[in-house]
């Protein structure tokens, strides 16, 4: 294995614990390692990991959608089926419109939040 980037780590810590047959949103694992606002970094983050050796899952984190849900976020048709096949094979199962619900396969490792998914704002 390469060594990952080392900016990224606590995000590559935080996706390690997500259990198996769950998913978070990027914003959940940017927000349980302690960036509230960095989602987009975790998708850098998980994007570097193509194409190298790793024990990170990353198949597990997918983009939030309305009224809670996530979907897949990958664009590449190849990496989008490979993504939702080895989430399938972890038990996440998809609606007709290609999304997961939250409630029934989320993993939320962040206290404090309301059930909206959404922090309150000082």
């Amino acid at each position: 294995m390469r060594p990952l980037p080392a900016g990224w780590t606590v995000f590559y810590r935080v996706v390690r614990r997500i259990p198996r047959g769950r998913v978070a949103t990027y914003g959940d694992v940017a927000l349980a390692a302690g960036k509230a606002r960095a989602a987009r970094q975790v998708g850098y983050a998980l994007a570097a990991l193509r194409g190298a050796k790793h024990d990170v899952p990353w198949q597990r984190v997918l983009g939030a959608r309305p009224r809670g849900f996530a979907a897949i976020s990958i664009l590449d048709p190849m990496g989008a089926a490979v993504q939702r096949s080895l989430l399938e094979k972890e038990g996440v199962r998809f609606d007709a419109r290609d999304r997961v619900d939250l409630a029934r396969f989320g993993w939320r490792k962040a206290k404090g939040r309301r059930a909206s998914g959404r922090g309150r704002r000082a």
